[in-house]
């Protein structure tokens, strides 16, 4: 089915179009314009779940949508049905109405929909894109339910640190300087100091972070080769490093293979691809495949030489390419990389909580060390009496 589909499917739509169509639709895309930020991954999967459950039910399209419409909660969502429901009743393609909400219905959507108009199979195609979309909001649900726990002790170790440095070495200071028994031990002199430092720089120290924060997302926005050291660096570092590589690989498995599903033509289907990759390493090597495509060679040497995918995704690539069934061969490394994803999320996250416990530990015993110590030389010095 793919192959035959993928001579009907007329062009899509060029990416950088998209957002010129959004701001020329009037006061109805004006105000979908701001509202459709909103709408969570979660609420479009269930959107396309319903849509494809009604045209699989033999209901038009238009009664579809004024369906959706109506059981939507007042929101963004319920805005953006509303359109549609007004665009397609007026004679326009879902697909292109889709293309005027582009913050809602990314290119890797619209395309996906065109290609299911062009073949007849527009609820097969919509199934499709709501598992793609339930799996993806599930990978990124995994890696925030994962950090919520570190980040917790994080912040609370952070809160603790400043309530003893704030309120409880100062009123120890005291203690020692009215007491006047020579000098303090270095632990006590050391966590003093900082305590004063923190004292009157605390604004310094939080200013510059949000400097530092401020000028990294005006650099990654603007400098390509900052960005794309910042990117080599994600790919590099310890714990992470693996977890991000193999979910930009998972990703570009998952959606190239939708896509060809989908009777996306290759080179249209690594268009989107490109377009919709944040990571400038992994559009490079997407970059490679299109060009070794357009000279009539193959998927996987390009992809062997970016240095992105390791030997077994290249050889079932390959297999894949050479048998016909690259979109199945695609399913199966995204399946094989999901899963190695949530295997790392999992012992990566495992690692972080007790060393985050261990420095939590150590920083406060070695505070309660330095602030008990002169209690102890004043007992010793009081036992020799």
């Amino acid at each position: 089915m793919p192959k035959k589909l993928q001579r009907k499917i007329p062009a899509p739509t060029a990416v950088a179009a998209a957002p010129t169509a959004a701001a020329g639709a009037g006061a109805k895309g004006g105000v979908t314009l701001f509202a459709s930020k909103r709408v969570t991954p979660r609420v479009l999967a269930e959107f396309t779940s319903q849509l494809a459950v009604l045209l699989n039910a033999g209901i038009p399209i238009t009664k579809s949508l004024r369906i959706l419409e109506g059981q939507l909660p007042p929101g963004p969502m319920k805005r953006v049905a509303a359109s549609l429901v007004e665009d397609v009743e007026g004679g326009t393609a879902l697909s292109e109405a889709m293309t005027k909400h582009d913050a809602v219905f990314d290119p890797l959507y619209t395309n996906m929909v065109r290609a299911g108009e062009a073949g007849g199979v527009q609820e097969e195609i919509l199934n499709r894109l709501a598992g793609f979309l339930t799996a993806s909001e599930a990978i990124k649900s995994r890696v925030k339910g994962a950090l919520a726990y570190p980040v917790a002790i994080l912040v609370v170790a952070v809160l603790v640190l400043l309530l003893v440095f704030a309120f409880v070495i100062p009123r120890f200071k005291q203690v020692f300087e009215a007491t006047g028994k020579g000098a303090m031990h270095w632990t006590t002199q050391l966590v003093i100091d900082i305590g004063e430092h923190l004292k009157f720089w605390w604004w310094v120290y939080l200013v510059g972070v949000a400097l530092l924060i401020v000028l990294h997302r005006v650099l990654m926005g603007r400098v390509d080769g900052y960005r794309s050291f910042m990117h080599r660096r994600a790919l590099g570092m310890p714990l992470f490093g693996k977890l991000v590589h193999k979910s930009l690989v998972a990703r570009f498995a998952r959606t190239f293979g939708t896509l060809i599903q989908s009777g996306v033509p290759h080179l249209d289907a690594l268009d989107i691809l490109a377009a919709s990759t944040a990571n400038v390493h992994m559009k490079a090597a997407v970059g490679g495949v299109q060009a070794s495509i357009r000279e009539g060679a193959g998927f996987a040497v390009p992809m062997g030489e970016s240095g992105m995918f390791d030997d077994i995704v290249v050889n079932m690539v390959d297999v894949g390419e050479q048998t016909g069934e690259l979109d199945r061969m695609l399913t199966k490394i995204a399946d094989r990389y999901e899963t190695e994803v949530d295997r790392t999320i999992e012992t990566t996250f495992k690692l972080i909580e007790p060393i985050l416990l261990v420095f939590l530990a150590v920083a406060v015993g070695f505070i309660v060390f330095a602030l008990f110590m002169p209690l102890l030389q004043m007992m010793q010095g009081l036992g020799k009496r």
